[in-house]
């Protein structure tokens, strides 16, 4: 897998093989396959600076240790299996 990084501060839409898409935030990342990344869009990205693409699942790391990608928050509650019934 390699993984894709949004270097602009505008969300994408990058077209992958087989008619699929990868939509990305602003500084985002997301993962592809090996096979994508000679996909003639992906390609013309890389070169306009738009995306990179980084070998394996994490972006480079810094001298700490620490990854340059931070993990984001959720928000809201999280949904159980339980489904709630009754007036309340």
């Amino acid at each position: 897998m390699k993984t894709v990084v949004n270097k602009t501060r505008a969300p994408l839409r990058i077209p992958l093989p087989r008619g699929k898409s990868l939509h990305l935030g602003p500084n985002k990342t997301g993962q592809i396959a090996d096979s994508a990344e000679e996909h003639a869009a992906l390609k013309k990205l890389v070169e306009a600076g738009t995306i990179e693409i980084f070998a394996g699942g994490d972006t480079q790391r810094g001298a700490t240790g620490e990854s340059t990608v931070t993990h984001e928050k959720t928000y809201g509650r999280a949904k159980s299996g339980i489904r709630q019934s009754g007036d309340r």
